[in-house]
């Protein structure tokens, strides 16, 4: 039998990505999604595979973060082998404005699905997907080893969730593992983040449709990558021998300045021209510096970033540029979307 993956999460960047990888690696994949009026799966659309047919392995399932008893029946149906926490609220300046929120799913949200694990009674592997945010105001390089400083309420949950894990791991000895991620991008990075919103906004200009892009801090550092490196990165820890904590990161730094200036020069547009100042889009409380040393997953899980926030830019940047040529979004193929099957009633979708 293929191995089992429960994802919450995976209607995000990194779960469609993730759900890729493992599905390319044979796996049935099980997502937790939430009801909604609308379809929220358009970066899973292209591995849709009819129900009805022998080869679906992707199948979803309706759920929430809030709600454990829900999360404690699903795992105990599926039984996975292998459950990545992916979901959050993940918008750091969007947790400002909402904290109770962000405590409750990304912070307490860890929580309930450890519990769920432990109720349900399950042998399996836990990734629980942690954040360079947990630094703060600490100098780089951050390691696993640098001591935490969160300078948003975002970043104090995904504290929380990085030490109940550890906590579980230690009290009750579940394979239990951070995934400590600094800032990992893609095509299919929603478009409220800097570097979706920097690189949509190149694409628009270039074409006319757009004049100017409003910012906020261009001097904040960040380490940048490529999202599906990291994926896979999650996926090595949960392969190792022992359960450990690992920082993802290409150990190498950019400015949102730089960003913005290599995108788009990359286009043959001057940045300047296009670039305007909102202080709507500072943090009440900002992070300077984020880069990290992933020493230790090269070493042990034999992981190693190849793009960087450069390569980046210009990768996101020609896919955004033809994404509006073709009128939509490289990932999405809009005449399928009226196509998804119907839950069933004990609230279970396959694709």
């Amino acid at each position: 039998m293929s191995k089992r993956a429960f994802v919450t999460g995976i209607t995000g960047q990194d779960g469609s990505y993730l759900a890729e990888l493992l599905l390319g690696k044979g796996y049935e994949v099980h997502g937790l999604i939430r009801r909604a009026s609308t379809f929220n799966t358009a970066r899973l659309e292209h591995l849709y595979v009819d129900p009805h047919s022998a080869d679906a392995r992707l199948f979803l399932h309706y759920g929430d973060l809030s709600d454990g008893t829900r999360l404690v029946t699903l795992l105990a149906e599926v039984a996975p082998h292998e459950v990545y926490n992916l979901a959050a609220q993940s918008h750091v300046r969007v947790s400002f404005d909402e904290p109770e929120h962000t405590a409750d799913i990304t912070g307490t949200g860890t929580v309930r699905m450890l519990e769920a694990v432990r109720l349900a009674g399950i042998e399996t592997r836990f990734c629980q997907a942690s954040s360079s945010e947990l630094y703060g105001s600490t100098p780089p390089p951050q390691s696993e080893t640098t001591p935490f400083h969160p300078r948003s309420p975002y970043a104090a949950a995904k504290a929380y969730g990085y030490w109940i894990t550890r906590n579980y791991r230690e009290a009750y000895g579940p394979f239990a593992v951070n995934g400590i991620m600094f800032n990992h991008e893609s095509p299919r990075r929603g478009e409220t983040f800097v570097s979706r919103k920097i690189t949509r906004a190149v694409a628009a200009i270039r074409a006319g449709r757009e004049e100017f892009v409003y910012m906020g801090n261009l001097d904040a550092i960040r380490d940048w990558g490529y999202a599906p490196e990291y994926v896979e990165g999650m996926w090595r820890m949960l392969q190792a021998d022992e359960p450990d904590d690992y920082v993802l990161a290409t150990g190498t730094g950019i400015t949102v300045r730089e960003f913005l200036e290599i995108s788009f020069g990359h286009a043959d547009l001057d940045w300047e021209n296009h670039v305007k100042f909102d202080d709507r889009y500072l943090r009440p409380t900002e992070v300077a510096t984020l880069i990290g040393d992933p020493t230790k997953a090269r070493e042990k899980l034999g992981w190693q970033a190849t793009v960087d926030g450069r390569a980046l830019a210009r990768l996101m940047v020609n896919a955004d540029i033809e994404a509006l040529e073709h009128a939509s979004t490289p990932w999405i193929d809009e005449v399928r979307l009226d196509s998804w099957p119907t839950p069933t009633t004990h609230g279970t979708a396959p694709l």
